[in-house]
């Protein structure tokens, strides 16, 4: 109360009520905006998922191909040691020289530094996949590269889901929305507006107390501010545009980004079909090598060739198999389904 002392203003007690009745659309586009901002909260959190579902895996399918081709290097090692052996066994007998131990030795320790190689590149995915988990103790991934090959999509039918999925795309458009909500709050400024106040309370003035209420409607329409609401609306409404460009910027991307992936998913799956028959005709080929060697005619180095053929065909089939795994996640990825095929 207006001239109360301070002794009178600690005794009065009140609650005081405002509730707007009519602000010209002002708190429904303030609801909406608040909307629009928790769904972008979800959509960059499925983003985040999935950029993570994407790592993890790749870092698995290389783990499992690590090992791969650490056990290959290790029976091609284990391969040159047994042809030692034999080759020793043959000197001592008299049957060869020592130009053949000292062949088979050097072939042997060669192959060693393939083998140190692959055991290391095993413990290095180990760690980037123990990273990527966040976790402190060791991990180690099991299975195998036996991709099971689907129908390959279409561009248009990969775009079109991407376009409906991807969660970059989904935040960016819940922004806009967000801001068409700020520009449509910032039209409010010179609007008129109703508002229902009212009051109630006790206050003790020495010679009279008791409660007092007080309520009605307030009108009121701002007539000049001298600019400020015509600078928040063109603000707001460059801030719409400049997302819209951006939104833009983004369909390009991810349209690159699934054309991308859906040719490397087809060039995997080629690669992988082409060398489908080529590991049965490399074991078949270096059969027929050692038979002959043993039989007088075939030389070493055709015998060396063909066991080189098989490791290399053994190799290439099973980074082909990672190169497919890896191909149809990146493209689940670039559509937004890969949260959809995790669970």
């Amino acid at each position: 109360m207006y001239g109360a002392s301070p002794e009178q203003e600690r005794r009065r007690v009140g609650l005081n009520l405002t509730q707007p009745i009519y602000t010209w659309g002002k708190v429904d586009a303030a609801v909406r905006g608040a909307e629009q901002g928790l769904l972008t909260a979800g959509d960059r959190l499925r983003q985040a998922g999935q950029k993570t579902r994407l790592d993890v895996t790749t870092a698995f399918h290389d783990v499992i191909l690590a090992k791969e081709l650490h056990n290959l290097a290790v029976r091609n090692l284990s391969q040159k040691n047994r042809r030692l052996d034999e080759a020793e066994r043959k000197l001592a007998a008299g049957i060869v020289t020592d130009y053949d131990v000292l062949a088979a030795r050097v072939a042997m320790e060669n192959s060693r530094p393939e083998t140190i190689r692959a055991e290391n590149q095993i413990r290095i995915n180990q760690d980037r996949l123990r990273f990527l988990l966040s976790l402190d103790e060791e991990v180690d991934a099991a299975g195998q590269l036996q991709p099971l090959i689907t129908p390959t999509p279409t561009f248009d039918a990969a775009l079109a889901l991407a376009v409906n999925k991807r969660p970059e795309l989904a935040d960016l458009r819940h922004r806009i929305g967000m801001f068409e909500e700020i520009a449509t709050i910032a039209k409010t400024g010179l609007k008129p507006r109703l508002d229902f106040k009212a009051s109630a309370g006790w206050q003790d003035l020495g010679e009279a107390d008791g409660t007092v209420w007080n309520a009605g409607l307030l009108f009121s329409w701002p007539l000049f501010d001298g600019r400020r609401t015509d600078g928040k609306v063109a603000q707001a409404e460059s801030d719409v545009r400049g997302l819209q460009a951006d939104e833009r910027k983004l369909l390009d991307a991810i349209a690159l980004e699934t054309r991308e992936a859906v040719n490397a998913v087809r060039e995997a799956e080629e690669i992988l079909q082409a060398l489908a028959g080529t590991v049965t005709q490399a074991e078949r080929l270096f059969s027929m090598a050692e038979t002959g060697f043993a039989l007088g005619v075939k030389i070493r180095l055709e015998v060396e060739d063909a066991e080189l053929n098989l490791l290399q065909a053994k190799s290439n089939l099973a980074k082909a198999q990672r190169d497919y795994l890896v191909a149809r996640t990146k493209l689940a990825w670039a559509t937004g389904t890969l949260e959809d095929e995790k669970k």
